[in-house]
């Protein structure tokens, strides 16, 4: 969701900002020639309809519940794409400890990397998921997923963390001389 409020943001201000400076071109055409009917938008004739349109008439209610539920989906996804903070235990009640994601992945990643066995790994970390991928040598113990795992929990278990998340590991073994 973070990535689509990454995209509608953007657009939204691009609208936003169109209109305007449409609406200053209007107001400036306005005070400098007074008797023209608009320069790029026809006010007076877009008036004159929604003068004789009534509340109850065809297009009014489409419309207005397209703009309520475009409204309603803006405010889902941004409800939506909040962000996943991994809590800590605070010190004190008073405190709230948090840490993100990416800082937990990162701690994960050392510790993985540091075995011997390990030519690379890939983390991603959540409040309630650690995944681990990892590229082993080909002459790596066939035990090295329980090894990470227990690594990665040993971690976990070493950090204040309020809830412990899951701990997924993969492991892929490279071909060729080490």
């Amino acid at each position: 969701m973070r990535a689509a409020l990454r995209v509608l943001a953007p657009l939204l201000g691009l609208a936003l900002a169109a209109a305007g400076v449409l609406v200053v071109i209007e107001v400036v055409a306005a005070w400098v020639l007074p008797d023209t009917v608009g320069l790029l938008v026809p006010w007076r004739a877009w008036g004159v309809t929604l003068a004789n349109l009534s509340w109850n008439e065809n297009p009014v209610p489409g419309i207005a519940i397209g703009v309520g539920v475009a409204g309603l989906l803006l405010i889902i996804v941004g409800l939506a794409a909040r962000r996943g903070d991994v809590r800590l235990e605070a010190p004190t009640t008073a405190m709230t400890v948090t840490t993100s994601p990416r800082v937990l992945a990162r701690l994960v990643g050392t510790r993985v990397r540091a075995s011997d066995d390990v030519l690379s790994a890939s983390v991603s970390a959540s409040a309630r998921r650690v995944a681990v991928a990892v590229l082993a040598w080909h002459d790596a113990p066939p035990d090295l997923r329980e090894v990470v795992v227990g690594g990665v929990k040993e971690l976990l278990d070493a950090l204040p963390l309020r809830r412990r998340p899951r701990v997924a590991v993969s492991v892929r073994k490279q071909e060729g001389v080490r």
